[in-house]
């Protein structure tokens, strides 16, 4: 446990807010211009100096705060600490300049790196400067480790930045962004105490790390941020992404009192043309009362919904009393690990405590059923509390584990209950030993049994995406309950892998033709090689891999921070063509298999479930929809994000039998409702994707 809290003097007032521009104040389209609205109404005699601190260069950062429209700032520290700009003067400060100089050539850097790192590429020229030499390469820390001693060794006295798990930057010695700052602020005879920084890649570390300095750490973060703030209490870690992230964190060291939103209705500068790129259509029109009271009117039910699934060993996976639940469906009488945790994660912004009780009693159900050697059941039956280890066929359930680490990780966040980690902090620790046994050739990414998942009547195995991307969010999450609990060296050894696993996920999910940095080579290589992708790919195997594009997994992979904007823009791009939306948000598949597929499975058939468009094999999920909207939102199309919403709605109240039944599945042709009714993860995604867009009214939630 973190030490207690004891009184202290208040802080400094902030007089500097230095932040990072890519990923932390753009990247969501939508929030960027709420930062530039709410910090432009700010006092200019009472708001602190505002300062970009960014890797682009000086030229860039200009006509990059013109054409998105960014606040004009006072400073702008660029290069990764290469140059400071008076942006009010027009100028460089010379006198920062020439105290990098000293022990710098750049010709012999470049031949250096040539050198120990071959596959390196250098970045395009107006990413370099006499001062700093930037490539892209994918370099493990040996290799870092290799260069800057190298460098050394020729008598260059260097700064070397890596971030992203692509970028690198090699610096002179005391250019990077926190000497750049300190160097201002002493310029500036401004304290340390009295500086705020904001930032998301390992190269902001510098900032952060500076002593006495305050921080704001965006939800969309990278892990070798992460790793490094391990313990750090004087920083902030926001639940939003982007400027969304900058914004709470603004209100939450009181530099703004709210935040001045723009509202999807209005046309942004800063949107609209993303929006016609993107969906090479006119503007979508604003969201019309009707719609919104809709939309409201779903909310309330699907709160209906959630309290259906009660029960006092925790959310069953749908209302027992609206269901039959007889036969090979008795199994829907449980209390299911990624069911019930996904709910948790849907409904954590709630505040009832019903709801809360009955989040805290599924996980210790879930926990207290686990195997001796760390395996966290696929379910446990309301009516005689045995557990079941596998789903159908008696194969083991994968993510099960995964769902419920991610979920109690967003519980002790929002709950603060340190009491219940504490008591199950063994068993947590053995779950994910379990987890990690399951990467049995030791390559960072897990090995799942063909339908071990959520899909488990789909024929999927070896490296499937969906379940890598919730191992690398299961080892963030981990990381983080290490942090509540004073683990500082082991929370920083999962998050460090955290970043391990997503490079691989990113190096063998997402195939192009371009030249690749690393130097492991497989036939799932040459494989898929044989093309580019617009997404990632939905399983990859030694010998083959599955070309299908998983909504669900690529979604999932963006607002988890697997994937960045620019990957998660070309995937939209791609999905949104395809229709995967229609004619209700999401298919969690497309295309769908069909018979005579290669992929064809002959046990597809059974119950007819996974015919072609049913069920897992590009039926429509509710679930998906609202992961689907959420994703929308996090790109910054945050009107598309609220039509998609009212679509969600539309199928959620269409019904089998009633209105608002909230089903588990839908036709993926002919979007008529199939699946159980009063689904709990059905209701739970739809009240996270209201949350998460902000449309409901405070006294709607």
């Amino acid at each position: 446990m973190p030490p207690k809290k004891t009184a202290k003097e208040s802080p400094a007032t902030i007089r500097v807010f230095s932040s990072d521009i890519d990923g932390t104040l753009l990247g969501k389209a939508d929030s960027a211009a709420s930062f530039t609205r709410t910090w432009r109404k700010l006092p200019k005699e009472g708001r602190p100096l505002l300062v970009y601190n960014t890797g682009r260069m000086v030229d860039d950062v200009l006509r990059l705060i013109k054409k998105k429209h960014l606040p004009e700032p006072d400073y702008c520290i660029c290069g990764v600490g290469v140059d400071i700009y008076d942006y009010q003067a027009k100028e460089l400060i010379k006198e920062f300049s020439t105290v990098l100089e000293e022990g710098w050539d750049l010709k012999q850097v470049e031949l250096i790196v040539h050198e120990k790192i071959p596959e390196a590429i250098k970045q395009p020229d107006h990413f370099q400067s006499p001062v700093k030499s930037s490539w892209y390469a994918g370099c493990e820390q040996e290799q870092l480790d290799c260069l800057e001693d190298a460098l050394r060794d020729c008598g260059l006295e260097v700064n070397i930045v890596y971030s992203s798990g692509r970028d690198l930057d090699v610096l002179p010695k005391f250019a990077n962004k926190g000497n750049a700052l300190s160097w201002l602020l002493k310029h500036l005879g401004i304290t340390r105490s009295q500086c705020l920084v904001a930032g998301d890649t390992g190269n902001d570390n510098a900032m952060f790390l500076k002593r006495g300095v305050r921080g704001i750490i965006v939800g969309n973060a990278q892990p070798e941020l992460l790793e490094r703030m391990v313990g750090r209490k004087e920083v902030y870690r926001a639940q939003g992404a982007c400027a969304d992230g900058v914004l709470e964190g603004l209100k939450h060291y009181g530099v703004i009192k709210e935040v001045d939103h723009v509202e999807p209705a209005e046309t942004l500068p800063s949107q609209t043309p993303i929006i016609q790129h993107l969906l090479d259509v006119e503007e979508t029109s604003a969201m019309e009362e009707p719609q919104r009271a809709f939309i409201k009117e779903g909310y309330l039910r699907a709160l209906e919904g959630i309290r259906k699934n009660i029960t006092p060993k925790g959310f069953s996976a749908c209302s027992l009393t609206d269901n039959d639940t007889r036969g090979t469906d008795e199994n829907y009488r449980s209390v299911w690990a990624r069911d019930a945790s996904v709910t948790i994660v849907g409904t954590i912004g709630l505040d009832d405590e019903d709801i809360r009780q009955c989040q805290r009693a599924s996980l210790q159900t879930l926990m207290d059923c686990m195997s001796l050697n760390g395996q966290i059941p696929a379910n446990v039956s309301l009516d005689t509390g045995k557990p079941d280890y596998s789903g159908v066929g008696g194969i083991c359930s994968i993510d099960s584990g995964l769902w419920v680490i991610i979920a109690f990780a967003e519980y002790v966040r929002a709950t603060q209950d340190f009491e219940l980690l504490r008591a199950y902090s063994k068993k947590l620790q053995k779950a994910m030993d379990w987890l990690s046994a399951q990467d049995s050739n030791n390559d960072a990414l897990l090995e799942i049994p063909e339908a071990g998942d959520w899909t488990d009547l789909f024929g999927r195995s070896y490296h499937v995406l969906v379940d890598e991307v919730l191992w690398f969010r299961a080892n963030i999450a981990y990381g983080r309950l290490m942090e509540y609990l004073g683990e500082w060296n082991k929370a920083g050894d999962y998050l460090r892998w955290a970043g391990t696993i997503k490079k691989k996920i990113l190096r063998s999910f997402w195939p192009s033709l371009r030249k690749a940095p690393e130097r492991e080579y497989s036939f799932a290589d040459s494989q898929a090689r044989m093309g580019d992708t617009s997404y990632l790919l939905a399983q990859v195997t030694p010998f083959n891999h599955d070309w299908r594009c998983d909504v669900f997994g690529n979604a999932l992979a963006f607002l988890f921070n697997v994937i960045d904007h620019e990957h998660a823009q070309t995937a939209f791009r791609f999905m949104w063509g395809a229709g995967v939306s229609q004619p209700f948000p999401a298919k969690n598949l497309y295309p769908a298999v069909e018979s005579g597929d290669p992929s064809w499975k002959s046990y597809y058939t059974v119950n007819l479930l996974n015919l072609p468009h049913h069920y897992h094999n590009g039926g429509i999920w509710p679930l998906v929809g609202g992961v689907w909207v959420r994703f929308l939102n996090r790109l910054g199309l945050k009107d598309l994000a609220y039509e998609q919403l009212h679509e969600l709605a539309k199928i959620n109240h269409a019904g089998q039998q009633y209105e608002w039944e909230f089903n588990e599945w839908a036709h993926g042709v002919t979007g008529k409702p199939m699946g159980k009714a009063f689904q709990a993860w059905s209701c739970s995604e739809y009240i996270a994707a209201c949350h998460e867009i902000g449309l409901l009214d405070d006294e709607d939630g």
